[in-house]
């Protein structure tokens, strides 16, 4: 199994007649999924998703995927293709956009659905074409058959590239439940048709790779939620991702069933459901749905409120809700459904959620007491049975942590695929299809890049670690005014703390150190305010850490006058 090296340098020029492929997020992580095909100096892009922030990442609304290695070659991309609508798929797609606006969608009509309301917000209108399984469309050099694939989310698609260097094949994601909602299967006769036509590098979804056996059918979770709503005694909140159509779906079978009638929550819960009726996704008998603000005229034990929120974000509905900070209370005796997963290092949140729903009376109904949810991602039984169907000569794990695409090149590898043609790599780490062998050429620049509100890529990893230490220490600043010819102090030092944990009349102790530091710098000849302000740093900051053993932020200011 071939894999990155830390000392990877930029790649060569392409081989003539090779096939290239980039990565620029996906790879080692959960979401930001986006990969960058070039041949005969033309690129294909498939996908183009976010990464959800984790709690090391305060202030920061979304992660992209870091377009500078394409952003001089936005001329050459001939069209993005969207294997699905889920936000790690396609919520970067607007951002791209903003930078060249007439590159080409390609993806089914959910998809496109989907992505076209999210740019309207944009105020961008896309170039779309609009594809379904068993379509094959050329697209430059890029010749792209479409096959159909079972996700969580309908319309979901894989895409097989054929390019005079081989025909590689990204899976998107997919598992293979057998009794889909929609009756729409994994095709596997056309993976085995491609196999049969020689599958030269297949990407493959990693995300369950660990986990044993099959995923269960989504409808074992029908009874589930029966049981659940029976036993209700007041309102059902059910937290989902925003684009789940089959699991809210399934919720509202239930609560026809059971008498209730259902309002969505949330802007993007409104928005997608309205999509997915209009579009015949989404079956809704008449009377069924309500506008929110109607609820306060129905008994409680007739309500079902659907909301975002189950991965614990901060700003989504049900977090707010936890937090007492929503026009909807929580009230003793109301049953809260977390009808998904759990990502990767959302833990912490989610359960803190939990934790407050809980703490006002309500009963939490989760993965972990009750089978409210299953994967949309293939475990290694299904990955086993998908890589002996497409027998592909080389194989490239992606959509994944680190555990998951080594636990899927493993698999690879136990189906016959050869150990020195499973290429395990990152994002930025450049795969080069050459003479039917895919191998490492070399890495691209392809970081996180940070959205804050407006901005775009102004956050750093520098302003990261002054958010943490902000977050965690707090700060002292420090106000000293000196005579610009003597170097002496004139005014001050006036000291100030927030979140320190350390009391303004404590620093008394610390003000002799500063006139001490100051005036030997003044004896020194030192009086330029940087080289002043970094003494009354180190000043101040030995004293905390030896006094306090803490490192806040220090902010000292040194005027002349």
């Amino acid at each position: 199994m071939s894999h990155p090296h830390p000392e990877l340098g930029p790649p060569p020029k392409l081989a003539e007649g090779g096939l290239r492929v980039t990565p620029l997020g996906g790879l080692g992580e959960i979401g930001r999924n986006m990969t960058v095909f070039e041949y005969g100096g033309r690129l294909l892009i498939v996908d183009c998703g976010v990464l959800f922030p984790e709690e090391e990442q305060p202030g920061i609304d979304l992660i992209l995927p870091d377009f500078s290695s394409i952003r001089d070659r936005l001329d050459q991309v001939e069209g993005i293709v969207l294997t699905h609508g889920h936000e790690d798929h396609i919520g970067a797609v607007p951002y791209l956009l903003r930078e060249k606006p007439d590159i080409p969608l390609i993806g089914s009509k959910l998809t496109l659905a989907l992505i076209e309301a999210k740019l309207q917000e944009h105020r961008i209108r896309p170039y779309t074409l609009e594809v379904r399984e068993g379509h094959r469309e050329r697209i430059g050099p890029f010749d792209c058959e479409f096959v159909s694939v079972n996700h969580s989310i309908p319309d979901a698609l894989a895409v097989a590239v054929r390019t005079p260097a081989g025909m590689v094949v990204h899976t998107g994601d997919f598992k293979m439940d057998q009794l889909p909602l929609d009756g729409r299967l994994t095709d596997l006769r056309a993976f085995a048709r491609l196999g049969e036509e020689g599958i030269d590098l297949l990407l493959s979804d990693s995300t369950n790779a660990e986990v044993p056996g099959f995923v269960p059918p989504e409808r074992d979770i029908s009874q589930v939620l029966r049981q659940v709503f029976a036993g209700a005694q007041k309102r059902i909140i059910v937290a989902s991702f925003a684009s789940h159509v089959h699991r809210i779906q399934q919720i509202l079978d239930a609560a026809h069933e059971y008498g209730r009638r259902v309002a969505f929550v949330g802007r993007s819960m409104v928005r997608n459901m309205g999509i997915a009726r209009d579009l015949g996704y989404l079956n809704i008998p008449a009377g069924l749905v309500v506008d929110v603000k109607t609820l306060d005229d129905l008994p409680d034990d007739e309500v079902v409120l659907v909301c975002t929120g189950s991965q614990g974000e901060p700003m989504a509905a049900l977090s707010r809700m936890a937090n007492r900070d929503h026009q909807i209370r929580i009230v003793d005796g109301d049953t809260v459904i977390l009808a998904s997963s759990l990502i990767p290092g959302n833990e912490n949140a989610v359960y803190r959620v939990i934790n407050g729903l809980t703490r006002w009376g309500a009963n939490v109904v989760h993965k972990g007491n009750a089978k409210v949810h299953v994967s949309g991602h293939a475990s290694a039984g299904e990955l086993l049975y998908f890589y002996n169907i497409c027998r592909p000569k080389n194989l490239m794990p992606v959509h994944g942590e680190w555990r998951h695409l080594r636990a899927n090149a493993e698999l690879g590898a136990l189906t016959g695929v050869p150990r020195d043609r499973v290429v395990i790599a990152e994002d930025g780490v450049v795969v080069d299809l050459v003479d039917g062998k895919a191998k490492i050429s070399g890495k691209v620049q392809a970081g996180y890049v940070y959205v804050d509100g407006l901005s775009v890529g102004d956050v750093t990893e520098s302003s990261l670690k002054d958010r943490r230490i902000l977050g965690d220490e707090g700060i002292i600043s420090i106000f000293v005014v000196v005579d610009s010819s003597t170097g002496k102090i004139v005014g001050g030092p006036h000291l100030q703390s927030r979140g320190s944990g350390i009391d303004d009349k404590d620093f008394s102790a610390v003000t002799p150190k500063i006139d001490e530091a100051l005036a030997k710098a003044a004896q020194d000849g030192v009086a330029e305010p940087h080289q002043l302000q970094q003494l009354v740093r180190r000043a101040v900051g030995r004293w905390v850490s030896d006094t306090y053993r803490r490192r806040p932020m220090i902010l000292p200011v040194v005027v002349e006058v």
